[in-house]
């Protein structure tokens, strides 16, 4: 009598990689922006390489790099829109 064949484990699922490069929303440069986390000090901080902007922002152990650059769009269409909201003054011409 022969000797049963073992079974081979199921291969192991890969999970996604999230991006730490985005692109910027002041220059339009794809890739340009980077985050960085530092969860001892609990700050996260995202730069662009080349327009220099800058945003930091408090973060949590389950924050990812996507929801500190998340957090920076949300504050630049919260900014843009206040300044949207603004009274102007509109000179007339007589």
């Amino acid at each position: 009598m022969g000797k049963r064949k073992s079974s081979k484990p199921p291969p192991k699922k890969v999970a996604p990689k999230v991006d730490t490069t985005f692109t910027c929303p002041f220059c339009n440069h794809d890739k340009s922006v980077t985050a960085k986390m530092d969860h001892l000090t609990e700050k996260g901080l995202v730069e662009c390489t080349v327009c220099g902007q800058k945003y930091t922002c408090n973060i949590t152990h389950l924050s990812e790099p996507i929801d500190v650059y998340s957090d920076w769009i949300d504050a630049c269409d919260k900014a843009n829109k206040d300044d949207d909201d603004a009274p102007r003054d509109e000179e007339e011409d007589e």
